[in-house]
């Protein structure tokens, strides 16, 4: 009879939320996608490649002239030396793979690694299935700031790795020069490796400029950085993202992808690199995604719904609490989706004992019509 390694673990609340949008006809603000197209200058280059000669498997670590671009563009954006497009940079089907290759590289078990919740739902089970025991520490609500004491309390000689992510995904949190320079400091008489989820790192409003880990060279020195093309550029089923870190790390991870995906569309590839050192698109995302924050803040001003201030990401997050006291929130957003026809999903899905804070989480990456739409429906409850 099989046993189940991950015995207590269900379809992601992700789908399930998307799941019941589909059943309910519900405007879908749970998944964190867009409901726009990418740039058309990238959709015109994958129809370009479409068309030529090179449809088959990309090189393992990824095409040569998107690596070299990528470490033009770390080294214009962020201001630091440029990656080794060689030995540093890994191209992966999307951020989620490179978060499992790192994990699954790295973490023997018993190792301990850090997790900051609430945290995207695959850090606990993908550190669990390589044996390794999460240890939560949680971020302050309703701000979300790290408790950089708390922090360091828990890390211990057993702590392989931290995991951290900014802009912050479901709160919108995003980190500080000075949170850098405490995790740096606290990192700094141990050999806990760093994993720095900087998928929405183009996604910073009110003139914060996202910080990295790498520019910081003592956190660069151990940590693995991920990013996603599928967020910058409004297209997550293409699934390309990338891993950054020293060589000896780079090393470790390609261990891994080379047996779960080995390489990456080739034509993915392609359209991307023709087009990432065409500085306007990210320079001008962050102002676009704060105009549909500040668009859905604006057209919620008169609802019952208190909303939580955001920095960065496209989510927003909200208290029903005069809606609804007393409910608990994945009810609450069952019957947000059944019943007022908008899908959200409940913050207690990002913690591993189903915390819950009376909180729900919107994504504004969509349309105008489609924020105004739902806000229509919003506005009723």
């Amino acid at each position: 009879m099989l046993t189940s390694k991950l015995p207590d673990v269900g379809t992601s609340i992700f789908s399930v939320m998307t799941q019941l949008a589909t059943e309910h006809g519900a405007i879908n603000l749970a998944q964190g996608f867009p409901d726009f197209n990418p740039p058309t200058a990238l959709t015109e280059a994958l129809a370009h490649h479409a068309h030529g000669p090179q449809h088959q498997y990309a090189p393992m670590p990824g095409l040569p002239q998107l690596r070299e671009r990528i470490a033009a563009k770390t080294a214009r954006v962020y201001g630091v030396p440029a990656p080794d497009p060689v030995t540093d940079i890994t191209i992966t089907s999307g951020a989620t793979e490179a978060l499992y290759a790192v994990l699954a590289a790295v973490v023997q078990p018993g190792d301990e690694v850090l997790v900051l919740e609430p945290a995207y739902d695959l850090y606990g089970p993908a550190i669990r299935l390589q044996g390794g025991r999460p240890v939560y520490v949680p971020l302050t609500a309703p701000s979300f700031q790290p408790d950089w004491q708390r922090i360091a309390a828990a890390i211990t000689p057993r702590t392989r790795l931290v995991m951290v992510n900014t802009p912050h995904n479901p709160s919108g949190a995003v980190f500080s020069d000075d949170d850098w320079q405490q995790l740096a400091a606290i990192l700094a008489p141990t050999h806990a490796l760093l994993l720095s989820d900087e998928v929405y790192e183009h996604m910073t409003f009110d003139g914060q400029p996202h910080r990295s880990a790498l520019q910081y060279p003592q956190l660069r020195e151990r940590a693995f950085v991920l990013s996603s093309f599928g967020k910058t550029y409004h297209a997550t089923g293409w699934k390309v993202g990338y891993c950054v870190a020293p060589p000896a790390l780079s090393a470790e991870v390609r261990r891994v992808h080379q047996f779960v995906t080995f390489s990456v569309s080739t034509l993915a590839q392609l359209a991307i690199a023709d087009v990432i050192d065409e500085a306007a698109h990210y320079e001008e995302l962050p102002a676009f995604m704060q105009a549909k924050r500040d668009l859905f803040g604006e057209l919620l001003r008169g609802s019952r719904f208190e909303l939580l201030p955001t920095a960065g990401s496209y989510f927003q997050l909200a208290r029903y609490h005069r809606i609804a006291p007393g409910l608990d929130d994945a009810a609450f957003a069952r019957r947000l989706t059944t019943e007022t026809g908008v899908a959200v999903v409940p913050v207690s899905a990002f913690y591993h004992d189903h915390t819950d804070h009376g909180l729900i989480r919107f994504c504004f990456a969509k349309q105008d019509a489609t924020l105004r739409a739902a806000a229509e429906r919003l506005l009723q409850v």
